[in-house]
């Protein structure tokens, strides 16, 4: 009897060992107290330490993105731009901030073609527009913001002075660096100090940049934009033949807005509003939706080809429409109507895939962070240089280069996106939050054309297949491909008979490896405002993870 009775124990042990099995590489973190999620695993470590002493979501999230100015230079740091959606869980109100950059006064069309230019240039300096990352995370910590200011850059300017290891992720990123700064030798002088990019763990140091995070702790973003970095900013594009000026940085203030929203399934999604390409992400979920989710699931054939058709007609409205609505008129309400999104759905064929998907007529290098505090609030921010390592212009003696987003600016004088004095461009980098009754998520998906589909892909996962955080980040997606038409990316994980099938329907498919960092680098955070418990996920894709808060300890 007591030998059966071990018997029956071993055999429930081993079916609840088996129950246990999974399909994803990583656990969610599960907290009651606050969570930052980043790419890199440090980063996110100095976020949490913030929340520890009593920081709310944005200071963690202004010190992990600090952090991360200084491990991934390549993809952000104070040379870029940023955007963040807010959500305030006492009021429940939501806060967009647009610290996107604009174009010099003196950086013109005129000027532009008395160089010959017939298209805006990568990597050169009238590619720079006027940085906002500094003066965005000043406008974040003056309105939600409980920390010391100095406090927050404490962490960044250790690892920027003692050094840090370099990851496996960050190591290949780097790889391009010798090109990039073939004709920017301080450039060179700072990240390549050995003459190379540095190994995976060796030590790389950049006190030059821990300078600057000094003076913006101790003398606020007025060091950056009216002070000693101002004019290191200055000097650096003069010398250049840039047309930077004084005021074009000492008069940029970042715009609060109000973020742009549709229903999906029983889901409201929210994101930014124009410059940037967040209302892509809104249509193309606005056309998944006239029909209904695949029961074969979301690597299905007929789940996928649904998807992609829908990313087409949703990219060549955004290219046509969108623009800086100060200066353009954009038809946003028109392009997220539920009807325009089922004239749009019409144009899909369930068997064939449209190769030259065209525009409609409605009617009237990145990092991503996310964080939440023990109460509730949750920052969804996006900070990028744009290209690895921006411009290629390192800004001297201050550590950090400047991006180059104005390569985005159309010289069509008939695009929505013209360049303008003063003008910002049209912008990839997108941050996203979505909510369903108790249940408030802060998610983005990095990767420049990437982010909206990455996005649509990751609210279907867990509208359409009750996917938590972590699952819907790690799930194979596709992208799109840089020749476009039907050249797409998947990810090998999609299983070979499904990608035929899309081969046949007349998808061209490039396939890549497992976790591919062609699909982009995310995070996400969910707050259930029911029983005040905060979960979090970081995409395998990168070298990062979700760090949750360490408990107060007794002093």
């Amino acid at each position: 009897m007591a030998i059966g009775r071990m018997l029956l124990v071993v055999f429930l042990i081993s079916q609840i060992s088996f129950a246990q099995g999974r399909h994803t590489a990583r656990s969610m973190v599960v907290s009651k107290y606050g969570i930052v999620a980043t790419t890199h695993v440090q980063a996110s470590q100095a976020g949490a330490e913030v929340l520890r002493k009593g920081g709310s979501a944005v200071d963690a999230a202004i010190a992990a993105n600090a952090v991360l100015g200084v491990t991934e230079p390549m993809m952000n740091g104070m040379g870029g731009d940023l955007f963040a959606i807010y959500w305030d869980a006492k009021s429940g109100k939501l806060y967009g901030l647009n610290s996107s950059g604009w174009a010099p006064q003196g950086l013109t069309l005129e000027h532009m073609k008395s160089k010959g230019a017939t298209k805006m240039p990568l990597r050169t300096i009238d590619s720079v527009t006027v940085p906002g990352a500094v003066a965005g995370w000043n406008a974040l910590h003056e309105r939600f913001g409980k920390s010391p200011w100095k406090d927050l850059f404490q962490s960044a300017i250790f690892y920027a002075d003692h050094g840090y290891p370099v990851p496996e992720l960050i190591h290949e990123f780097w790889a391009d660096a010798p090109q990039v700064f073939a004709n920017d030798p301080e450039g060179q002088r700072v990240y390549l100090p050995n003459g190379r990019p540095p190994d995976i763990g060796e030590i790389f140091h950049n006190p030059d940049l821990a300078k600057a995070l000094r003076l913006i702790a101790n003398s606020g973003a007025d060091a950056y934009y009216k002070g000693e970095i101002a004019q290191a900013i200055l000097s650096t594009s003069k010398a250049l033949g840039g047309t930077m000026s004084a005021a074009d940085l000492a008069d940029f203030k970042p715009e609060w807005v109000e973020p742009i929203s549709t229903t999906y399934r029983d889901w409201t999604v929210y994101e930014l509003p124009p410059n940037g390409q967040g209302m892509a992400a809104l249509e193309m979920l606005n056309i998944m939706e006239t029909a209904p989710a695949s029961p074969d699931g979301p690597l299905s054939v007929a789940e996928l080809h649904k998807k992609i058709e829908a990313m087409k007609l949703a990219y060549a409205d955004l290219e046509r429409y969108d623009a800086d609505p100060r200066f353009a008129k954009v038809p946003v309400n028109g392009l997220l109507s539920k009807e325009y999104a089922k004239e749009r759905a019409k144009l899909i064929d369930p068997d064939r895939a449209n190769c030259d998907a065209s525009y409609g007529a409605p009617r009237s290098d990145t990092t991503y962070l996310t964080a939440v505090d023990r109460d509730g609030n949750i920052v969804s921010l996006i900070q990028s240089n744009y290209e690895g390592f921006g411009s290629g212009i390192t800004v001297h003696g201050m550590g950090f280069v400047l991006q180059d987003r104005g390569a985005l600016f159309s010289l069509d004088p008939n695009s929505p996106n013209v360049l303008a004095p003063r003008k910002r461009p049209f912008h990839t980098i997108i941050p996203a939050f979505m909510q369903r009754g108790e249940q408030h998520i802060g998610f983005g998906i990095m990767g420049g054309a990437n982010q909206p589909l990455a996005h649509a892909q990751f609210v279907s996962n867990i509208a359409d297949y009750g996917m938590n955080v972590q699952q819907a980040l790690e799930n194979a997606r596709f992208t799109v491909h840089p020749e476009r038409g039907c050249n797409m990316v998947i990810e090998s994980r999609v299983k070979p008979d499904v990608r035929e099938k899309l081969s046949a329907m007349g998808h061209k498919l490039r396939v890549d490896e497992e976790y591919s960092t062609s699909m982009g680098r995310g995070n996400a955070v969910l707050h259930d405002s029911r029983i005040n418990v905060n979960y979090g996920g970081s995409d395998a894709r990168a070298d990062g993870s979700a760090e949750p808060e360490p408990p107060p300890l007794p002093q």
